[in-house]
């Protein structure tokens, strides 16, 4: 049985007492705001995924480095970073000639914001749960700047900290035209047959997201799944994938399979069963482009694939079966399927529609990440009322091979989803 970490909110600290200490705007080196003014084009990739994703990042106390000397060494880590990565100290603009959103490589700064608590790392409890409350120690925006003038970047970079050979600015800074539309007259139809998009943005205004946040009241859980369990169900779904196919039984197959399986049941009556589940997931397609993308491309790199099934299928298949059609809609995004639906997102400029979407935090490396004053003590996204989202991610501090789901549904469908979860991993 998976562990649960449902609990009541009323149990959470809902005020961290956080102070601000500092926000201000960090600037690359002088001989880099020097260079040429450039823009830079972003894919029809980095256009629909325009959207803050913002994460909590909690570190153990180390005597051997206080918060004024860390403070200090990420400061000068951004600059570092900048100098490198010119578009970080950019301004999101809209094209008026082309009508898109590019990055103004103006020099214009980064957010750096260091602020206080006076809660210790004991006091906020189990971090596993996700506690609304954890916003507070994010900044989404600096007061003093405008609403139109706000830094791309505000400090979340990994590893800039360690003395770490960084790229160089032309390998950094790589035409993005590598992921640019074949022709605004594509030919997606034939190649690339996505689900219908939910929400088609008519002009150049604002994006709205497909996934938007519901008013409903939702019940949070989290679902720990032990390396074990893991195994064995890799294990179960072996016994019924086919052997002549192309899909293996990955950690991230059986786990999205399960997520799939459970969410599409978690409101069905008996009317229902007839009725299309539709799961989206990202896959990255820097090593299915021909040519490859390189290792340090910058832009978003992922294309949303998706597996479709009656719900009668989801609860009456072997768990092999549905872990195959996980798997197959993954191995559909080709150099071939990708262009396409590059090309497609040139059409619609929306997002495909679907009924869940599995965002995996799981294998981005959070737990390998070692700074100078020691390795994460967890690491999380900060959560959000959107009960069409489920996230995947590690177990940093404990099982290094298990992983946490976090589910938001409402009660009553939350309380199916853990029973078909119990069900599917007895």
């Amino acid at each position: 049985m998976a562990t649960s970490y449902q609990e009541s909110s009323s149990l959470l600290l809902q005020d961290l007492k956080v102070t601000i200490k500092e926000a201000s705007l960090i600037f690359p080196f002088q001989e880099t705001l020097t260079h040429e003014r450039k823009s830079m084009f972003l894919s029809n990739v980095d256009q629909v995924l325009n959207f803050d994703v913002q994460t909590v990042h909690f570190f153990r106390p180390n005597k051997d480095f206080p918060p004024e000397i860390v403070s200090e060494m990420l400061r000068k880590a951004l600059v570092r970073a900048m100098d490198v990565y010119e578009f970080l100290a950019g301004r999101l603009r809209l094209n008026p000639s082309s009508g898109r959103l590019d990055v103004d490589c103006n020099g214009a700064g980064a957010g750096f914001v260091t602020a206080a608590s006076e809660y210790t790392l004991e006091e906020l409890g189990d971090l596993v749960y996700p506690n609304p409350a954890f916003a507070k120690l994010v900044t989404s925006q600096l007061q003093t700047l405008p609403k139109d003038d706000q830094p791309l970047f505000a400090f979340q970079f990994q590893n800039i900290s360690r003395q770490l050979s960084l790229p160089s600015k032309r390998e950094a800074l790589i035409n993005t035209s590598m992921q640019r539309p074949y022709s605004s007259q594509s030919s997606f139809s034939t190649t690339c047959h996505i689900p219908t998009p939910r929400v088609k943005i008519q002009d150049s205004e604002t994006t709205t997201t497909v996934f938007e946040a519901t008013s409903e009241h939702l019940d949070f859980n989290i679902f720990k799944i032990s390396s074990q369990q893991i195994l064995r169900l890799k294990e179960k779904a072996s016994e019924s994938i086919s052997s002549t196919g192309c899909v293996r039984a990955t950690g991230f197959n059986v786990v999205t399979a399960l997520v799939w399986r459970c969410k599409a049941l978690s409101f069905v009556e008996e009317e229902d069963l007839e009725k299309e589940s539709t799961i989206l997931y990202a896959v990255d397609i820097r090593g299915r482009l021909n040519p490859q993308l390189p290792s340090s491309y910058t832009g978003n790199a992922v294309l949303t694939a998706y597996a479709k099934a009656k719900r009668k299928a989801l609860l009456e298949e072997p768990f092999g079966r549905i872990v195959e059609m996980v798997g197959e809609g993954a191995n559909r995004i080709t150099d071939e399927y990708a262009r396409s639906a590059i090309d497609w997102g040139e059409m619609y400029k929306g997002f495909p529609h679907g009924e869940v979407l599995v965002s995996s935090w799981w294998k981005l490396g959070f737990a390998e990440v070692e700074y100078p004053w020691g390795k994460p003590k967890y690491c999380c996204p900060v959560v959000y009322h959107r009960k069409d989202i489920v996230l995947l991610f590690p177990d940093i501090d404990g099982d290094s091979k298990g992983v946490y789901v976090l589910a938001a549904l409402p009660s009553k469908e939350m309380a199916k989803f853990q029973n078909w979860f119990e069900d599917t991993l007895s």
